[in-house]
């Protein structure tokens, strides 16, 4: 009976491009900070590109930071399930909201009941899940206006079903429709009389946390694509120095041999 197949040995897996480059950006970084001269920086980048697998890759950066970044990658994980399952769960902040000849707001980070009720007398209010967490993966807003407004805004990747009715009124079904496989289900029914409710649907938005974070990493790409940029024109000049002198050595060598003769 034969035994399993033979697990080929991680270093001698092909390298792609992809890997090259980023083992090309390190040792480019350490030229920056002065780890290597440039005839190092040009040796070890003609041995990147030479490369086939990761075993020739490896020993390159191993006496630099971000050593093992030429490493073979791990198997990959198991798939996990589709859909937003971290937004579904806990305890709801509220079971309604009423506006009678005012305004009521729901928005940011709250926790949307299975069933929530919206009443909006001569006045309006709105509704934004967003940044909402649900409960329950399928919830239900039962919104009434009269004389008044309600507007609710939708994440772009949740299912929406709209199947309120207008009278006399405008009740929206613009953004009903499919999101992500598993994840919450929002169904919205009510009426509007005399007044309208809209549905809409929006990109989750960011944190002020998360604004800071793009903003930071914003922010550290473009001092790497300037070092990058300076690291390449003085590759080149290098290079056009190294040309220069080897021009002149061999008109030297030219001028010799015709005194010599």
């Amino acid at each position: 009976m034969s035994g399993p197949p033979a697990v080929p040995d991680r270093g001698n897996l092909r390298a792609s491009d992809a890997d090259r480059e980023r083992v090309a950006d390190i040792v480019r970084e350490a030229a920056g900070d002065g780890r290597l001269t440039m005839e190092e920086l040009d040796e070890r980048l003609d041995a990147v590109y030479a490369a086939k697998t990761y075993a020739e890759l490896e020993p390159i950066t191993r006496d630099l930071p971000h050593a093992g970044a030429a490493q073979a990658p791990e198997p990959a994980p198991a798939p996990e399930p589709a859909g937003d399952l971290s937004r579904i769960g806990g305890a709801p902040s509220s079971n309604g909201a009423f506006a009678i000849l005012g305004g009521f707001s729901r928005k940011g980070e709250w926790v949307v009941p299975k069933e929530f009720s919206a009443v909006a007398i001569l006045g309006g209010g709105e509704i934004d899940l967003r940044q909402a967490r649900f409960a329950e993966p399928v919830v239900t807003i039962h919104a009434v206006t009269i004389l008044g407004g309600i507007e609710i805004t939708v994440p772009e990747d949740v299912t929406v079903e709209v199947t309120g009715i207008g009278i006399m009124g405008a009740f929206e079904h613009i953004a009903r429709g499919e999101g992500t496989p598993g994840g919450p289900k929002i169904i919205i029914n009510g009426a509007a009389i005399l007044g309208g409710i809209e549905v809409k649907r929006k990109p989750p938005k960011k944190s002020r946390q998360k604004e800071e974070l793009d903003a930071g990493r914003d922010y550290r790409q473009l001092r790497m694509d300037a070092r990058r940029e300076r690291m390449d024109a003085r590759r080149e000049h290098m290079r056009e120095l190294r040309d220069s002198r080897r021009e002149d050595m061999r008109e030297r060598r030219h001028y010799r041999r015709g005194e010599l003769e």
